[in-house]
């Protein structure tokens, strides 16, 4: 399957457990894979066969700025979820968010999580 990927989204949201993670916010990056047929795309030059990378970004980054989750898998979903409504051609996704500063002890580069959703399940 062909797929669309945007590496490295970076966006300052309030999403944590902890309650200073909702009051002081942190920095959050955001991998995402999109798997859907391009062919058609490569073929006519046509962007109507494929998915504006511009609107994923801002779909991804209403969700990473906007309303506080506890869960870094609740933000997940919710990428995952807009972005099936929002863009037809998704068959599947691959969703990374990751927190690079958590407040957890400990030596780290950063936590994440990761979910494969498909259209259908």
């Amino acid at each position: 399957m062909d797929k669309i990927k945007l590496k490295g989204l970076s966006f300052y949201g309030y999403h944590g457990v902890f309650p200073e993670e909702n009051r002081l916010g942190q920095r959050f990056v955001v991998n995402v894979t999109m798997y859907l047929p391009l062919k058609q795309a490569g073929q006519t030059d046509e962007m109507k066969n494929s998915v504006d990378y511009g609107d994923v970004y801002e779909a991804v980054k209403r969700i990473v700025e906007g309303k506080p989750k506890k869960l870094l898998e609740a933000v997940a979903e919710q990428i995952a979820a807009d972005l099936f409504d929002t863009f037809p051609l998704i068959q599947a996704l691959d969703v990374e968010v990751v927190k690079p500063n958590p407040p957890i002890r400990g030596h780290y580069e950063a936590v994440a999580v990761e979910i494969h959703r498909e259209r259908n399940e």
